[in-house]
């Protein structure tokens, strides 16, 4: 009898393991699942850039070298976004976006304001229309993070709590996956994407 009620305890014990493992690996799939999001808004913003940049070289010829920052900045950004779409868990690969994805608006940035000093650009229907796309783009690639911020949270929460910290040490292969914020004060300025007269 003392054996059976023994083989209860384990069998609860193990149940009880197999849970948490398995709630943490669901929440790590929310985490996965909310990247994927951030990341078609984020391939979309790249898909824009090339039209954007090939739009103003016709009108803005001499500034050749704002024009390569923005594509170099947009080609860094793609390789980091396709390191951090591998593992959205993995705190340098997200990392590394942001940083990259800070120059990238930085320099966009730097490329609308030089855009205002060319009436003809402002004015152009295809510019004009790539701009309204990329601040659509922009505000959904807001949302999108949010979304994942909200993941990332859960995920390391659940992480620390007690009993599922004694799992997470136990199981290993499991580390807090990182927020997707704006480090980089350039990045934080609002990008105005404006082409009113």
């Amino acid at each position: 009898m003392g054996f059976l009620i023994f083989l209860g305890i384990l069998a609860a014990i193990a149940f009880f393991f197999i849970a948490i493992y398995n709630k943490l690996i669901a929440l790590k799939e929310r985490v996965a699942n909310a990247w994927a999001q951030i990341d078609v808004q984020l391939q979309r913003r790249y898909d824009l850039i090339p039209n954007l940049v090939e739009t103003a070289k016709g009108y803005m010829a001499h500034e050749k070298d704002t024009l390569e920052a923005v594509i170099n900045a947009r080609n860094s950004a793609v390789s980091a976004g396709q390191a951090a779409a591998a593992d959205p868990t993995d705190p340098d690969a997200v990392k590394n976006l942001m940083a990259a994805e800070g120059q990238l608006t930085g320099a966009l940035g730097r490329l609308f304001a030089l855009a205002e000093a060319y009436p003809d650009l402002k004015a152009n229907q295809t510019m004009e229309q790539l701009m309204e796309e990329l601040a659509t783009t922009e505000n959904k690639i807001s949302f999108s993070r949010q979304a994942y911020n909200d993941a990332v949270m859960q995920y390391n929460v659940y992480q620390d709590q007690f009993p599922n910290n004694l799992v997470v040490n136990f199981f290993g292969g499991h580390q807090k996956a990182e927020m997707y914020e704006v480090d980089e004060e350039e990045a934080r300025k609002p990008v105005d994407v404006s082409f009113d007269n």
